[in-house]
């Protein structure tokens, strides 16, 4: 669109206009109408163009497709060839009939509820609840004055800060300061404030991997950044190589982009890859050469289904590790309630820690956490039993012992179970979950196939998600929502179907793959 004429106070001014044409008080945009003549003052073409390029393909098409199945079901059971949608997009454990953690939702439902904790009430209490529950849920409404529908500190309730940095001190064995940590309503804001903050021009470069988790690509697009990609291995169980990152750097930065930060998910997400320590400081090296900073999202840290031959290590304990020359790199890590064994997605929890970050930065982090008051204090409850549950030797620990242990020993069965299966199929590769939530099998489609995706005006892999979800209720997100190399199809299934609905879910998926080659064969 070429330049434009309008009126501002009087004066006749032209303006390049690249999308939309502007509209004075006495002149609105011609939009869409509302029925009565009038046109809509929001359209489309007219509001920010960064929110309608945003894509974050987890929740994308399939994810309302598969909510336009389900209330088909509802209204018309028997209608489809399945009797219900399995939803194996996201990591929602709860969704699929994870059940929480006794001790977490005993000190949740106290602290929302305090009057169960007056003195009238004390022999009831003491028959459903835990004696440690009691004390801790006292402790909770103390620190937060008493009621849970409180604002709270903006940066998070000081005593939950305060156990956040002792958890990190005593699995790192490094300090931790409560003023260094900010709590947020699970790890995505926490993401989307610092990299806001980062983006400061339109030539900001952020690195992220490939495959990645599309929360990355939609808060870069969002705030108008420039995602930089670097390539994990597939062949090498979606390892990292250095020499990958200084060539991912080298490109960007001689397209003039100034490269200021790169992500690392570990444990992976999609991938379900975990790092090795060595691997781990060749990063780190990476970042301080390049004056960059690190941003470890670390949210599936308990998710390690290998944790002899491949344990978790932070960023933040590989860092302090390698020496004092180190100690200036500019490091924030994320957690979550979310995931691990705890799993409590519709909670919000979550918080970040700054390492080597200049204390006036802090100072603005805390002024945009300021801006929307404060986390949501039962997701900060829940970060706080994350953190700090039962010990051995009080009321709570047997029984949170073993459903922890139970809920890990089930998904590591689960995602063996799966990954086994996925490389029984014809044209599929997978490789094993090491951690995380998730398998991300590259699939080797026919032909034909191809070219029917492109005559319906999709990819394949979305093409091949789409037919899997309309035959049998199953829904996953294709490889294309997270980015792959090109010319490879994938998709993304989580193994957090209950156990014993396991066979049933890998017989639907085989069935289906077989149906879908013979289909597509010729």
């Amino acid at each position: 669109m070429g330049p434009r004429a309008e009126e501002v106070d009087g004066l006749h001014i032209v303006r390049e206009i690249p999308h939309v044409e502007i509209f004075t008080t006495e002149r609105r945009w011609m939009g869409t109408s509302n029925g009565g003549g009038r046109p809509k003052v929001l359209t489309v073409p007219n509001i920010n163009q960064s929110i309608v390029e945003v894509d974050y393909a987890v929740r994308g098409e399939l994810a309302i497709r598969a909510e336009e199945l389900r209330k088909q079901l509802e209204k018309s059971p028997g209608s489809l060839p399945f009797k219900q949608i399995v939803t194996c997009n996201i990591g929602n454990p709860q969704q699929l009939a994870q059940k929480p953690i006794t001790f977490f939702r005993q000190v949740s439902a106290l602290v929302d509820y305090p009057d169960l904790l007056e003195e009238k009430n004390e022999s009831f209490t003491k028959q459903l609840f835990a004696e440690d529950a009691i004390e801790r849920a006292h402790q909770l409404l103390k620190a937060m004055g008493g009621s849970s529908g409180a604002y709270s500190h903006s940066q998070g309730i000081p005593l939950i800060r305060e156990h956040v940095a002792k958890f990190i001190e005593e699995r790192d064995g490094f300090p931790s300061d409560p003023e260094d940590v900010f709590l947020t309503a699970g790890a995505s804001p926490g993401v989307q404030l610092v990299l806001h903050t980062i983006m400061a021009h339109p030539k900001v470069g952020i690195m992220i991997p490939i495959p990645q988790y599309p929360l990355y690509t939609a808060t870069i697009s969002m705030y108008e950044g420039n995602a930089v990609s670097y390539f994990l291995d597939e062949s090498a169980e979606w390892g990292l190589s250095v020499d990958e990152l200084e060539r991912s750097y080298r490109e960007a930065t001689r397209k003039g982009l100034d490269v200021r930060a790169m992500v690392v998910i570990n444990p992976g997400n999609p991938t379900g890859g975990c790092l090795t320590q060595e691997n781990m400081r060749g990063i780190i090296d990476f970042c301080h050469r390049n004056n960059m900073v690190l941003l470890a999202d670390e949210v599936y840290q308990a998710n390690v289904y290998e944790p002899k031959s491949l344990p978790f290590h932070s960023f933040k304990k590989t860092v302090k590790s390698m020496g004092p020359q180190y100690d200036d790199l500019e490091l924030i890590s994320f957690h979550s309630v979310s995931k691990g064994m705890v799993g409590e997605c519709g909670r919000r929890g979550g918080y970040f820690e700054c390492s080597g970050v200049d204390p006036e930065v802090k100072e603005m982090f805390y002024k945009v956490c300021s801006i929307s008051l404060c986390p949501p204090v039962q997701g900060q409850v829940m970060v706080d039993m994350m953190v700090k549950p039962p010990k051995k030797g009080e009321p709570s620990y047997e029984v949170y012992k073993e459903e922890v242990e139970g809920v890990y020993e089930s998904l590591k069965r689960r995602a063996l179970k799966l990954a086994d299966a996925l490389n029984k199929l014809e044209g599929v590769t997978c490789n094993p979950a090491q951690g995380a939530m998730y398998l991300f099998p590259q699939i080797r489609l026919p032909q034909s196939a191809v070219q029917a995706a492109e005559k319906a005006g999709r990819k394949a892999d979305e093409f091949y998600c789409l037919e899997l979800l309309n035959a049998t209720g199953v829904c996953v997100v294709p490889g294309s929502g997270f980015r792959q190399r090109d010319g490879t199809w994938h998709f993304r299934s989580t193994f957090l179907p209950p156990e014993k609905e396991m066979d049933a879910f890998i017989s639907n998926i085989a069935t289906f793959h077989s149906n879908f080659l013979k289909k597509y064969s010729s």
